[in-house]
């Protein structure tokens, strides 16, 4: 059984509101042979490959059923996961830790401009007692906004700070849409579009794809002299309803963040983490995941904003890449955390990248109602 599983390449797509000019195939090959070319692999020296998609995204039923020869998974073991771009990762690297494989390409992608958000994520809640009231993600997140800043009397300017300053970040960014420096007030005079929440707040859909190549410790240095090792990795899911939750807080962050430090051997995730990559679907989960994940206390994630420790330049950057508000569809959000951390491990980040070096990086991805589903993964360069 192999001991430990790298990350030895990545590949990224341009994320767009819409790329009518491409099919799901498209995306996927884009991503998938730009990365075995960047390593120089041969198809037949990828031994698996888990793919990240969602059916009613896709608009079929087993989306992954059009994309095999296309991700160079003729005759090869290819599994698919509904969910985020981290849990696939996730499930790459328990592959190669059951002996079984020794390199797996991880993708993900999603085409969310060929249908209706809202009317998607309202099937994701009972058909019985919710879905008749018209649940769907902004709506549940809306709730989860005003029970957490209610809980910890937060005013409602601190969330827009939160979304400004991700935008604003995300200038630097090539691979998303929505980067332009903009203001705390611009935020608070966009469209209100489920109160709390405004138009600016919430990440919008988009089109896009990425992949990354994982190893065992055996293959990896065939490919890289710069491999970053997956140390810590825990994934947890909430209660379905939102009733069974208190929604002021992620206790299935915090549950995923306590496996994964166990497995890193962090015991100070104040200290001797280096940088974050959080999933902000919504401008609040830049104050609220940094708590569920021990870097601040309870209420406090504002304060951590404002203190700027989490700043490109601060002891803890956290979300350099401007994070899934700028632009960022879902699957591909979470794998994205985990490829941007990997490029600041590695000082591949370009414009993005942070001055301190980076020897240990977390990546957080979360999937469902009020981020039911979520998944930790801790990225180290030794």
């Amino acid at each position: 059984m192999p001991e430990r599983v790298a990350i030895i390449g990545y590949f990224q797509s341009r994320c767009e509101p819409e790329k009518r000019e491409y099919h799901i195939t498209d995306l996927v090959y884009e991503v998938s042979s730009g990365l075995l070319n960047q390593l120089g692999m041969e198809i037949k020296e990828l031994d698996n490959i888990v793919s990240c998609s969602q059916d009613f995204i896709d608009g079929r039923t087993i989306s992954n059923r059009t994309i095999p020869e296309v991700e160079g998974a003729y005759l090869k073991s290819e599994a698919k996961l509904a969910g985020d771009g981290t849990q696939a990762v996730f499930y790459g690297m328990m592959r190669i830790l059951s002996g079984k494989y020794r390199t797996c390409m991880v993708l993900a992608h999603a085409k969310m401009s060929e249908g209706p958000q809202n009317v998607i994520a309202n099937a994701m809640f009972d058909p019985f007692f919710q879905r008749p009231l018209g649940f769907d993600e902004l709506n549940s997140a809306a709730l989860q906004a005003r029970r957490y800043l209610h809980r910890y009397k937060i005013p409602e300017d601190k969330m827009a700070e939160a979304a400004a300053t991700a935008l604003t970040r995300a200038q630097k960014n090539e691979n998303v849409f929505r980067g332009k420096k903009t203001t705390t007030r611009q935020v608070l005079n966009s469209k209100m579009v489920a109160s709390p929440l405004h138009e600016l707040e919430v990440y919008l859909p988009a089109d896009g794809a990425c992949a990354l190549m994982l190893a065992d410790e055996t293959a990896a240095g065939k490919w890289t002299d710069q491999p970053v090792w997956l140390a810590g990795a825990g994934v947890c899911l909430d209660s379905y309803y939102l009733g069974d939750r208190d929604l002021a807080e992620s206790r299935a962050l915090s549950k995923a963040a306590k496996k994964a430090y166990k497995m890193a051997g962090i015991k100070n995730p104040r200290q001797e983490i280096d940088l974050v990559e959080l999933s902000d679907y919504f401008s609040f989960q830049r104050l609220l995941y940094p708590e569920a994940l021990g870097l601040c206390e309870p209420g406090n994630g504002s304060r951590l904003m404002d203190s700027g420790k989490s700043d490109p330049e601060g002891k803890q950057p956290l979300n350099p890449s401007g994070g899934v508000l700028a632009g960022n569809p879902l699957c591909v959000s979470g794998l994205t955390r985990v490829i941007e951390s990997a490029k600041q491990i590695r000082g591949e980040a370009g414009k993005l990248q942070v001055k301190k070096e980076i020897r240990t990086a977390l990546s957080q991805g979360s999937y469902g109602p009020a981020g039911q589903s979520q998944c930790v993964l801790l990225l180290s360069a030794k």
